[in-house]
This record gives C-alpha cells, sequence and structure tokens, in this order.
C-alpha cells in the first residue's frame, strides 16, 4: 500500500512539474507580447492622438488584451517614450518620432532607430496647411445643409442617433466617430465625448488598403509591375518555389503562404506586431501552405511584405521614404493628420498602423469613390479601383479584392454576402474594433465609423449603412 501511495504521489509530482515547466514556457512566450502591445497602444494613442494614457488603458486595452491585469506602464513625455512591463521581467519601450509615430524597439536601440533615414528634417516646416474657411473635402468647414441634396435630415440625425446607442453596458459599442459623405460633401458628422474631429485615430487593418494606394501610385509612375514576380530578397535562391509570388498575388491575399491570423499570444499575427523587429521579414520566412492562387486566405503577413516592397521601390529614388508617401499620397489628397508607422526595422507597417482623423479617412474614400482621381489629378493609374474592387476568385463569398473589402456576393448566390442591405459595388477598408471606411459608388457615399467594440457582435454593419441609405434620396 505504501509503495502504490508513493507511486501515486511520485507521478502526480511529476505531472504538477510538467504544468509548472509548461505554464513557466507559455509565460516566457506570452508575457512579452502583452507588454508590447500595452507600450505600443498607449504610445500611439498618447503622443498622435492625444489621449489621457489611463482612460485608454481602462478602455481599449484592458478589454482586448488578457495580459493587461500584469502589465504596469511608465509615460516618459519628454523623450516621447512609454515603457512597459510585466513582472520586472519583460520589459519593452515604445518610441514617438515625428512625422512617423511611434514604434516598439525590438532588435535593435532607440538610438538607432533615431539614425533611420524615414522622415526628412524639415518634415513640419514644409508640411501644406488647410484653410478654415473652405468647405470639406478642401478646407475645415464643417457639414454642409444637405437639404438641397434631397437628404431628409430627420432620418440623417435618427441614423447618427442610432450609431452611438449603446445596446447594454455588458458589451458595449463605443462608436466613438461617425463621418458622412454624399455627393463629395460632408453631410454629417458626430464624436464621442473625449474625441472630436481633429483626433487622429487609429485605423488598425484600414491600413491594408493605404498599402493598396501606395502600390497604385508606384504603378502608375511604372515603378512597379503587379503580375511579375514579387521582388522579396529572402525568395530569390533558385530551389526556393516562393519566387514566383507575384504581386498581384500578395494584394489579393492568395500567396499560399502560410499564415496565422489569430491575435492571441503564440500565433503569427501578434509575434510578428509585438514580437518581431522586421515584420516584412517574419512573414517572409514562412513556407507555402498551398500553391499561389488556390487558396484565399486573409494575412497580415502578406501585407507587411507588401509593405517592404514599396519601400525598396521609393528608397530608389528617394533618401528619405516617407517624403514619397506623403508627397504623393496623404498631402496630395489633404490627409494632413495622416501618420503610418513603421516597425524597428523602418518599414511602414501595411497591416495595421495608420493614424488619421475621421474626416481625414473620409477623404480616403473620397479618392476611391472617384476612381483615383483628386481635383482633376489621376492619382492612381485608370483602371485601379476596377482591380481593387474585382473579387478573388477564391474568396467565397466575393467578400475580397486587392486589399479592400468588397459586398460582391459568392458567384452562386450574389445575396449571400457581407451586407445584404448593402448594394453589391460596396466595398472598405475595414479594421479591428469595427473601424471602417466604407464607399458605396453606387449611392456616391463614403461611410466613416470609429469605435472600440470589443464584441463585434454588438454593432451592425449592415443596420448602420441601411439606415444612412434610407436619409438619401432614391
Amino acid at each position: 500500500m505504501k509503495r502504490s501511495v508513493k507511486i501515486i504521489l511520485i507521478g502526480l509530482a511529476s505531472i504538477l512539474i510538467a504544468v509548472m515547466v509548461a505554464s513557466g514556457w507559455f509565460f516566457s512566450k506570452a508575457a512579452p507580447i502583452g507588454t508590447g502591445y500595452v507600450a505600443k497602444y498607449l504610445c500611439s494613442s498618447t503622443f498622435i492622438s492625444g489621449r489621457n494614457p489611463e482612460i485608454v488603458f481602462q478602455e481599449d486595452v484592458a478589454p482586448v488584451n488578457p495580459l493587461a491585469k500584469i502589465v504596469t506602464y511608465q509615460i516618459d513625455r519628454t523623450k516621447k517614450s512609454v515603457t512597459a512591463d510585466s513582472f520586472g521581467l519583460f520589459g519593452l519601450t515604445a518610441i514617438y518620432r515625428d512625422g512617423c509615430g511611434c514604434s516598439l524597439v525590438i532588435g535593435t536601440t532607440a538610438d538607432e532607430m533615431a539614425r533611420q533615414k524615414l522622415v526628412p528634417p524639415d518634415f513640419k516646416k514644409n508640411r501644406p496647411r488647410r484653410r478654415a474657411d473652405l468647405p470639406w473635402p478642401a478646407g475645415g468647414l464643417g457639414p454642409v445643409d444637405s437639404s438641397g441634396l434631397g437628404v431628409d435630415r430627420q432620418k440623417l440625425e435618427a441614423a447618427l442617433d442610432a450609431a452611438f446607442t449603446e445596446p447594454g453596458p455588458e458589451k458595449p459599442r463605443k462608436t466613438r466617430a461617425v463621418v458622412v459623405i454624399y455627393d463629395g460633401q460632408l453631410i454629417g458628422e458626430r464624436y464621442a465625448p473625449g474625441f472630436d474631429k481633429d483626433m487622429p485615430l487609429l485605423g488598425w487593418s484600414m491600413s491594408k488598403t493605404v498599402t493598396n494606394a501606395l502600390v497604385a501610385i508606384l504603378v502608375r509612375q511604372n515603378r512597379l509591375d503587379i503580375m511579375q514576380p514579387a521582388p522579396v530578397p529572402a525568395w530569390q535562391a533558385d530551389n526556393d518555389d516562393r519566387k514566383k509570388i507575384t504581386l498581384d498575388q500578395l494584394l489579393r491575399m492568395s500567396s499560399g503562404l502560410k499564415f496565422e491570423e489569430v491575435y492571441l499570444p503564440l500565433y503569427d499575427a501578434t509575434y510578428m506586431l509585438y514580437g518581431s523587429s522586421d515584420f516584412a521579414a517574419y512573414a517572409a520566412a514562412k513556407p507555402f501552405e498551398t500553391e499561389p492562387d488556390t487558396k484565399w486566405y486573409y494575412s497580415s503577413g502578406t501585407a507587411n511584405i507588401v509593405a517592404r516592397i514599396v519601400r525598396q521601390a521609393i528608397e530608389k529614388e528617394y533618401d528619405y521614404y516617407y517624403h514619397f508617401i506623403y508627397d504623393e499620397l496623404f498631402d496630395k489628397i489633404g490627409m494632413y493628420s495622416a501618420i503610418l508607422e513603421p516597425d524597428s526595422s523602418g518599414t511602414f507597417v501595411g497591416s495595421s498602423y495608420t493614424f488619421a482623423t475621421p474626416r481625414d479617412w473620409a477623404r480616403f474614400g473620397l479618392l476611391y469613390l472617384q476612381d483615383g482621381v483628386w481635383q482633376g489629378e489621376r492619382i492612381f493609374p485608370e483602371g485601379w479601383v476596377k482591380y481593387t474592387t474585382t473579387p478573388t476568385p477564391k474568396a467565397p463569398r466575393g467578400e475580397y479584392g486587392a486589399h479592400t473589402w468588397l459586398n460582391a456576393g459568392s458567384s452562386s448566390d450574389p445575396d449571400d454576402r457581407r451586407w445584404p442591405g448593402a448594394p453589391r459595388d460596396a466595398f472598405a477598408a475595414l479594421g479591428f474594433q469595427e473601424q471602417k471606411v466604407i464607399v458605396i459608388p453606387s449611392r456616391k457615399l463614403v461611410l466613416v465609423r470609429f469605435g472600440a467594440t470589443s464584441d463585434r457582435k454588438t454593432w451592425d454593419t449592415d443596420e448602420f449603412i441601411e439606415n444612412i441609405l434610407a436619409c438619401l434620396p432614391s
């Protein structure tokens, strides 16, 4: 009996030790990711959006970061940095730089990052200014009287009310901003307390469509050919089949590369964003899962491979490659608030990190509504928006084009689509927590919505679109 008890105790002890070792291993991998999220998010929210970091931590970080409870942080407003730490064991710092926002310091030092040639030294001095006395989109005036456009103002106000109505305290929508553009004019906007028209907000994966826009400009300038193999250095060995992947296949998320688009510790998406120094290199190191064009799979890693391709194309002619981003896109269409943040290696994060005011995001949507033309100047090559909004063949519901979400519906059933109440020509840049720029060409409409919606079931985009459409002349 004693021997059997001893064996049982030894077995239990072994199991306990194994569990403790496994738990320690998991914590050592997960804690830096949760810590990095806190440092990066608070840095951007504090130094770009100008928000109170304590409120940001409570309202934005804690609801989506399961490790937030063990993380402490310090804000250094002089150095413009945020350092987060877990139990004194896992510390990470994010630094802010003018013109390119915040980046985690991983695999390098803050001093080395400060020497990266990203934004020109005279960046601030040479930025254009917006005239406050002109109507949107050229100027800073507010919504026009839309009655002359046939808009039902009462229904529009009701639609805005509905967008900000909370279904209950347990699962809040936390809508922060809504902007409505009809027929090229700003006809409605509203902001939650603590937010306003001048506050840049994070678009998360709406950044992928910004990456699409930069590719478009380089294609128009004959500096990129999307139908040619993607110029990724890591794929150029003779025995590497990945060198046949085209830029078009990367844009349409049909490259066949393996990537785990899961936002939990130990998965590719979170490790790339909060544990790696070069996001494109991390994603480009992934092997094939399938042959190109045989499967559609949404991948933030793919977007960052494209971002590095864009950077390399620009750097052939620009000493400071952010100069191109501002001159050829943001400043050209009046997105003066826009900031595209880089990773530690200096490549802008094409998957996730673009900030701009809701009005400037609306300008971005208007550029696509106008087929890539701004004030008579063609920004995108002719046919680019059509290419962007053509469904990827393997997307089952016709829901994806080129770094842009669609509402086309499946080939067998057009009614089987993302937003059944919206026209099939609707397309959108979409981001985490229900950030959206929705473009509906057939109704001359651009909709912008920002929020911190942790439970996406509490926000109904289809209902939101239908409410706005009900305000417009048929």
